[in-house]
């Protein structure tokens, strides 16, 4: 009898034992630590990543939503972020002035620095720029690349390849998501391309100079409140200008961004007696779009303010 309480007891203990391991080996199969984690600079690359990477990948993001990147100053804890990460991404072409000091002080020789715009023609900061402070030089190229059509696939193709470098079991998953986003860019180009061809009028007016990347796609012509480096209100000259810009060439749309204030574009469209209209940058997760969500929208919507 006390022999077979033994045995009993141990039959329990095993089982529990076993039990208890079980649980453990669920627990870190569904784990985050599966994942690829990935740190961004800022939301326009997290969208990016997120179309190629999926539910693969854990990001984290630096630049908090709706916060200028160009003069962002990194704290302590994002460099830890940054730190645990096995791939950083950031857009380049200057914009993100603060990463190169900080990637100086990472303690992390395994990170994977991802510099999205590589490959890509850039334009130059000069077409757009007004009368700038000295100390506020970002740079000779215009960085807002995320936001054309062409330059976007070449970013999204850079994320890609980093995403196959850190994590070759999911490649087939990684190039069959940039397929289907390359597929998605490229439907909006050959919509649109004919459409704007049709239009005779190709002028809009934005509340900084950020889609000349776009603008190239489609064959249009930006004008802007604030220069590519969005360094505050424009003087008395340039409103002038701009109020002149908006008869002259009949816009009767003014676009606005959630990082430029919308009076002065409210201003310029009761002018012409327009209306203003929003426009994504993707500086933040307006409206819950995904990345080629923004991209239709925006394209669609410059379209429809033209037609």
């Amino acid at each position: 009898m006390k022999k077979r309480i033994i045995t009993s007891m141990l039959a329990v203990m095993l089982t529990v034992t076993l039990t208890g391991c079980s649980k453990e080996n669920t627990v870190k199969t569904s784990s985050e630590s599966n994942k690829v984690k990935i740190v961004t600079s800022f939301y326009g690359m997290k969208a990016l990543v997120e179309e190629i990477g999926k539910d693969k990948v854990e990001i984290h993001n630096v630049v908090p939503e709706g916060t200028e990147p160009h003069d962002f100053e990194p704290k302590a804890k994002d460099m830890i972020n940054i730190e645990k990460g096995n791939i950083f991404v950031i857009n380049g072409a200057g914009m993100e002035g603060w990463s190169e000091k900080v990637l100086k002080s990472v303690n992390n020789s395994n990170l994977e620095v991802v510099d999205a715009s590589k490959g890509i023609e850039l334009i130059s900061a000069k077409d757009h720029e007004e009368e700038v402070e000295e100390d506020h030089d970002h740079g000779e190229y215009d960085p807002h690349t995320w936001l054309g059509i062409e330059t976007a696939k070449i970013q999204g193709k850079n994320i890609m390849e980093a995403l196959v470098k850190a994590d070759p079991g999911n490649k087939t998953y990684y190039e069959e998501n940039y397929k289907t986003f390359e597929g998605a860019m490229n439907d909006i180009l050959n919509t649109y391309k004919p459409k704007f061809n049709e239009v005779s009028n190709k002028k809009f007016i934005t509340g900084h100079a950020t889609f000349g990347y776009l603008c190239r796609d489609l064959g249009l012509e930006q004008n802007s409140i604030e220069d590519v480096f969005a360094e505050g209100e424009p003087s008395p000259k340039k409103l002038e200008e701009l109020v002149k810009y908006v008869k002259q060439n009949n816009v009767k749309v003014i676009f606005t961004e959630t990082l430029v204030s919308p009076e002065i574009s409210e201003t310029l469209a009761r002018e012409v007696k327009g209306k203003t209209e929003k426009i994504y940058t993707l500086h933040s997760n307006e409206d819950n779009k995904t990345f080629v969500e923004a991209m239709k929208y925006n394209v669609e919507t410059i379209y429809n303010s033209l037609k």
